[in-house]
């Protein structure tokens, strides 16, 4: 199994007793609801104490966002209001974790370029739709990939907008076979990245619930949420 090689008992059990939030809303076609509960069974089982909230207005309660570790974010596209937006990105800036993926942190509120420049990447095409491709694991050392052999699977893959600052994990070349001129381009998959004094991990795999049972993805999910949930 890959899930907690590398790790030792000490970073296994780190989510006890930490405070997460899961906010889920927005286009429906990538099932928030159901992301949103799966990953919230999962820290239950790790002994975290997590509150789900449907929709961005949660992020104007300064009590509650103050007083968390991580929030995990799944919410294609919608829209979010500035109080909100501003009650977000200054709980990530002072410390609180920020982890999610797809379309769910990484295609959410199109127009808010602050949110953007937080998260480190926005969505912009899926050449081909649902694509034979494969995730290069970019560095094996990472307490988040170690262990984790480069993969293959058949989803979305996802060409996005990014920021150089990024910490790259693992990435995708893209054929060219949709659009030739962007045949060879490499894409990053999935990063960390630090904003303030938070930290953000983001994976663009996720558009149906069966990309959650690949071992690989899973598991990349899992332990990024556990990094996100630690302060620097």
């Amino acid at each position: 199994m890959i899930l907690g090689k590398g790790y030792s008992q000490k970073e296994i059990n780190n989510l006890e007793g930490k405070k997460i939030l899961i906010v889920y809303g927005g286009w429906k076609g990538h099932k928030p609801k159901v992301f949103a509960e799966k990953i919230a069974n999962w820290l239950i089982e790790q002994k975290a104490k997590v509150r789900l909230a449907k929709g961005t207005s949660i992020y104007r309660n300064s009590k509650v966002m103050k007083d968390l570790d991580l929030i995990i974010q799944h919410i294609t596209m919608g829209k979010i209001s500035p109080k909100e937006s501003k009650g977000l990105i200054n709980a990530i800036s002072g410390g609180v974790g920020l982890a999610g993926c797809h379309g769910g942190l990484g295609d959410s509120f199109r127009n808010n370029t602050e949110y953007q420049y937080m998260v480190g990447g926005q969505f912009v095409k899926h050449p081909g739709g649902q694509v034979h491709h494969t995730v290069q694991i970019s560095s094996k050392k990472d307490p988040i990939t170690r262990g984790i052999n480069d993969f293959s699977l058949e989803t979305e893959q996802y060409y996005m907008h990014i920021d150089p600052a990024i910490e790259v994990l693992a990435s995708t070349k893209f054929s060219g076979v949709h659009d030739p001129w962007i045949k060879g381009i490499i894409i990053p998959v999935v990063w960390k990245k630090s904003f303030g004094r938070g930290r953000v991990f983001y994976n663009s795999i996720g558009h149906s619930e069966d990309t959650f049972e690949i071992p690989e993805v899973w598991t990349l999910i899992t332990r990024g949420v556990r990094w996100a949930a630690q302060k620097n």
